[in-house]
């Protein structure tokens, strides 16, 4: 990073001080200071590294401001409610919440159905090659606080992909973004022609999105 970015981000974090003063304590600056070199980590390769410094950021940011970050998840939860509504209309799907869950959809046959999930972790491995689809459309919607999602999908689903990671990475063959605000809007080019149809919405203030075509 050169002088002058140096100098725009110094004034932000003085700017966001001055209007946030009096939540900012030694343990949330450190907490910041952690997460932002996370950040840079996560962006110049060190992925490994940035995400360890991002999550003991996160967990120092946790304990010093407990009843911010439960605000935060309620509003995650709110727009998560009001996302599913409008994602799945008024046709039947699932729709869960919970603390912290794990689906590892990539081991045997599965049977695949329109859902929407929420966590504040969340892991989810998704192999399409191996799904039985309930329905021609269906919606999958990953939603929460952090997630880490592998999607592998074969080339006769047509697929159409909304995803936003605030901090984290996004790999989508060879385009990769890392670092802050990642987001990727994508339609397979048989969408239209295809019979079965996937539409993937991934949405998490942090984590890590990786979509494979086979």
């Amino acid at each position: 990073m050169d002088r002058n970015r140096w100098i725009a981000v110094g004034f932000i974090c003085l700017g966001f001080i001055m209007l946030f003063g009096r939540w900012f304590g030694f343990f949330t600056i450190v907490a910041l200071l952690l997460m932002f070199a996370g950040v840079l980590q996560v962006r110049t390769g060190q992925v490994k590294r940035g995400y360890i410094l991002l999550g003991v950021g996160a967990v120092m940011l946790m304990l010093e401001h407990l009843m911010l970050i439960i605000g935060v998840s309620l509003i995650s939860l709110g727009i998560f409610y009001g996302k599913s509504r409008r994602a799945h209309g008024t046709t039947g799907y699932v729709q869960k919440q919970s603390f912290m869950s794990n689906f590892d959809w990539d081991q045997s046959p599965w049977v695949m159905r329109s859902l929407s999930i929420w966590h504040v972790l969340g892991e989810a491995d998704v192999d399409l090659s191996l799904a039985l689809p309930e329905e021609r459309h269906t919606v999958m919607m990953f939603h929460g606080l952090l997630g880490d999602i592998d999607l592998m999908i074969p080339d006769y689903y047509g697929v159409e992909i909304e995803a936003f990671i605030l901090f984290g990475s996004i790999h989508m063959g060879d385009r990769k973004e890392t670092g802050i605000m990642n987001r990727v809007r994508y339609q397979s080019p048989n969408y239209e022609t295809s019979e079965y149809k996937v539409k993937f919405i991934v949405l998490y203030l942090g984590g890590d999105l990786s979509i494979r075509m086979t």
